[in-house]
């Protein structure tokens, strides 16, 4: 199969703070842009910021909305939480280990961005439970968290 890129939009109302966070802050590379959107490239993977005209909410907890990246190096996870704590990126949820011990496995933390949009970022310590691991019943955590 050819390469396939994911794309995702999402609302900002300010296109050089949205600059500012994910390319300064998150590395992302600046793509097109205009007065009312900009693209960039995140880890290989097309990302589009849209001017908002509505005012934009914080979201009560994680759920439902969050977007973000699954390294398959730990190494890289790692490089990326160190560039979010130099840069002072506000963390929504400081980096932390979900399900100990099982398959399960993972280092999650979760960034909000200048316009309320929730980035988690996560390592899973088995391959397998990225889409699989279908023995086990756990999906995120209770609402609201």
């Amino acid at each position: 199969m050819n390469q396939i890129l994911f794309h995702l939009a999402f609302p900002i109302t300010d296109i050089e703070r949205a600059k500012e966070f994910y390319s300064s802050g998150l590395g992302c590379d600046i793509g097109r842009e205009s007065k009312n959107a900009l693209i960039m490239n995140m880890y290989g993977n097309q990302i589009v910021a849209h001017i908002s005209s509505s005012e934009l909410q914080p979201q009560n907890g994680i759920y439902p909305r969050h977007f973000g990246l699954i390294f398959t190096e730990e190494g890289d996870w790692y490089a990326l939480l160190e560039r979010a704590q130099q840069n002072n990126l506000q963390f929504y949820q400081e980096p932390k280990r979900r399900f100990p011990g099982s398959n399960l496995e993972h280092r999650t933390f979760f960034l909000e961005d200048p316009f309320h949009n929730l980035l988690e970022f996560k390592y899973y310590c088995h391959y397998e439970a990225i889409f699989d691991a279908r023995d086990h019943s756990e999906v995120g955590d209770a609402v609201g968290v």
